[in-house]
């Protein structure tokens, strides 16, 4: 898994909702309704962001400078993370007893599937 940590740019509207960009992402803006609202979607634009750019196999810029960075009155500065895990199915090779296999199948259930689910639930991720 790759972290990549950014400055964003968060602009307070009249109406108290947020506007969020990127100065080292040019067209990566989200809004959010409120606060927690806007530092959530500020994350979820951003780790869409780098997916992008990863899958496109473009560069990805480097982040900026805290104090190289100009805000107005209305705006401030949050570091944003962003995780990005690599979605690339792998084959391994597995082993289970035959009358498993024979079950598996007779469910009709994908064993891919059924792997991956218990993996997720072992090692606690979503």
């Amino acid at each position: 898994m790759a972290e990549y940590v950014y400055p964003a740019i968060f602009h307070s509207n009249d109406d108290g909702t947020f506007t969020i960009t990127y100065p080292d992402l040019p067209g990566c803006i989200s809004e959010g309704k409120s606060l927690g609202n806007a530092i959530s979607m500020a994350q979820s634009a951003l780790t869409q962001w780098i997916e992008y750019l990863t899958d496109k196999k473009q560069p990805i810029p480097s982040a900026s400078n805290l104090a190289d960075i100009k805000i107005t009155q209305n705006e401030f500065i949050n570091l944003i993370r962003a995780d990005i895990k690599d979605t690339r199915a792998v084959k391994r090779t597995v082993s289970l007893p035959k009358w498993m296999d024979d079950m598996v199948i007779e469910a009709g259930l994908s064993l891919s599937r059924v792997l991956q689910d218990a993996l997720k639930d072992r090692l606690k991720v979503r």
